[in-house]
C-alpha cells in the first residue's frame, strides 16, 4: 500500500541535505554508467573481432613451406621444401569425409597484365573451385571457377572490382572480354570482391592446372587450404581441427623427409587456434570490465551506506521517539530502507539509461580497429536493474539494522 506520509519524510530528507543526495547519487550513476560503458566496449571488441575473421574461412587451415633449419637422415638443413599434387591429392583423398572446403594454390610469379592499351600490376595464382569459400569472397558478376575449368585447363581469369575499376574503366560489364596475361589471352568469366579489402582484390585468379601447365609449374603448388566440416560447438571444431593439423604435419615431414623437431621447413596454421587465442583475450578483457565497473558501483553503495548512516545518526533523537510511541523494528528498517533503494535506484537508473543513449547515438559511428558497434543487449540492462534493487537493499541495510536496535531512552537522551 502507498504510504504518502513516507514518502514525504523521504522527500523532505533529500531536500534538507540537497548536495549530500546529489553527491551520493552521482557516485551511484558514475557507477553504473562506468560499468555500461565498459561492457559495451568489450562487446564492441567481440564484434571486431568476430568481423576480422569473417573477412576469411574462420576455420581455414592453411598450409605452406620454407626452406629447413635441421639435418635429418643424413640431410643437410637449408634444403627448400615445395608442396606438390601428391601431396594436396593424398590429403584430399584421406580426409575427404572430414573436409568441407580445399583448394591448392600455385603463384605466377612476374606475370604482366594488360587489357587492351592498358596495364597493371597484380599478382596472379592458379587456385581450385573452392578457394572462394577459402577466402570468404563475393561474387559481384559471372561465376567462379569451376572443375571443368580445371580439368580442361581453361585459359579463363576471375578479376576483382579493383581490377576492373583501373583496368577497365569504360568497360561496363567485362564478362567475355579478354584479359592478357604474360602473352596468352585468358576470358573473363566473373568479378568478385573481396570483405578484406582492396589489398586483398589486387590478384587475378586462374585455374590452378591451368596456371600449373602454361607458366612451367610442372606438379608443384606454393599452399594448400582446408576447411572442416561443422561441429555442434566450438570446443569441438578446436579439437578436431587441431587433431587433422597434427596429422597434416607429420605426413608432410615424412613425405618430404623434414625432421620433427623442425618448426620452420613446413607450416601449418590453424584460424580456430588464432579465434580462440582472441575470443580467450576477449573474455579476460570482459572480465576485467566487469571487476573495474562492479568496484565502481560498491564504491557508489559504499557512499549510499555511510550517508544513511549519517541520517540515522542525525534522526537518532526521532526514531527513540518513534519507538517510545510503539513504532516496530521493522517499520525502523522499512524508512531507512525505503529512501536507500529510492536514492540508489533513481541515480542509478539516470546513470543507465544515460550511458545506454550513448552507446546508441554514438556506437554505430565509432570506428576503430578491432572495435565495432559498442552496445548492451535488453538483458544486459534488465541485469542492472536487478543489480541496483540489490545495491539499493544492501546500502540500507546495515545502517536501518543500527537505527531498529537503538534504545528509546538512549535515543531520547542524544544530543
Amino acid at each position: 500500500m502507498f504510504d504518502f506520509d513516507r514518502w514525504q519524510e523521504i522527500f523532505d530528507s533529500i531536500r534538507k541535505n540537497k548536495l549530500r543526495t546529489f553527491l551520493t547519487g552521482l557516485s551511484v550513476a558514475s557507477g553504473i554508467f562506468i560499468l555500461v560503458i565498459l561492457l559495451g566496449f568489450g562487446q564492441g571488441m567481440e564484434n571486431g573481432i568476430r568481423k576480422e575473421f569473417e573477412k576469411d574461412a574462420s576455420n581455414r587451415i592453411w598450409i605452406w613451406t620454407q626452406v629447413t633449419t635441421k639435418e635429418f637422415k643424413g640431410l643437410n638443413p637449408g634444403r627448400r621444401i615445395e608442396l606438390l599434387n601428391a601431396n594436396y591429392d593424398y590429403i584430399t583423398s584421406v580426409y575427404v569425409d572430414k573436409l568441407e572446403s580445399r583448394s591448392g594454390l600455385f603463384r605466377v610469379r612476374g606475370a604482366t597484365i594488360n587489357y587492351k592499351k592498358e596495364s597493371g600490376s597484380y599478382s596472379v595464382q592458379g587456385v581450385g573451385p573452392d578457394y572462394q569459400k577459402l577466402e570468404n569472397q563475393k561474387m559481384v558478376s559471372g561465376r567462379y571457377l569451376n572443375y571443368a575449368d580445371m580439368d580442361n585447363r581453361n585459359k579463363v581469369a576471375l578479376i576483382s572490382n579493383k581490377v576492373k575499376r583501373e583496368l577497365m574503366k569504360d568497360v561496363e560489364d567485362p564478362l567475355n572480354e579478354y584479359l592478357n596475361i604474360s602473352g596468352i589471352n585468358y576470358k573473363i568469366i566473373g568479378v568478385y570482391s573481396d570483405e578484406a579489402g582492396e589489398r586483398e582484390e589486387n590478384r587475378i585468379f586462374i585455374p590452378l592446372t591451368t596456371a600449373q601447365f602454361v607458366f612451367n609449374g610442372s606438379n608443384k603448388i606454393a599452399n594448400m587450404g582446408f576447411t572442416l566440416q561443422p561441429e555442434e560447438s566450438f570446443d569441438k571444431a578446436l579439437e578436431v581441427s587441431n587433431k587433422f593439423t597434427a596429422e597434416i604435419k607429420q605426413y608432410l615431414q615424412q613425405a618430404h623427409t623434414v625432421s620433427p623437431e623442425d618448426n620452420s621447413a613446413i607450416n601449418v596454421h590453424n584460424m580456430l587456434d588464432e579465434a580462440k587465442r582472441f575470443y580467450t583475450l576477449t573474455d579476460n578483457i570482459a572480465f576485467f570490465f566487469w571487476f573495474v565497473g562492479i568496484c565502481t558501483i560498491i564504491a557508489g553503495v559504499v557512499g549510499v551506506s555511510n550517508i544513511m548512516l549519517i541520517i540515522v545518526k542525525e534522526r537518532t533523537r526521532e526514531i527513540g521517539i518513534r519507538k517510545a510511541l510503539g513504532a516496530k523494528p521493522w517499520s525502523i528498517i522499512g524508512m531507512i530502507l525505503q529512501e536507500s533503494i529510492f536514492v540508489t535506484a533513481v541515480s542509478g537508473f539516470a546513470g543507465l539509461i544515460f550511458s545506454m543513449g550513448l552507446l546508441e547515438i554514438v556506437g554505430p559511428n565509432v570506428e576503430v580497429d578491432y572495435i565495432l558497434n559498442p552496445s548492451v543487449n535488453f538483458s544486459m540492462a534488465i541485469s542492472m536493474v536487478f543489480l541496483l534493487i540489490i545495491a539499493g537493499v544492501l546500502a540500507g541495510f546495515f545502517p536501518a539494522w543500527r537505527a531498529a536496535n537503538i534504545q528509546p531512552i538512549k535515543a531520547l537522551s542524544d544530543e
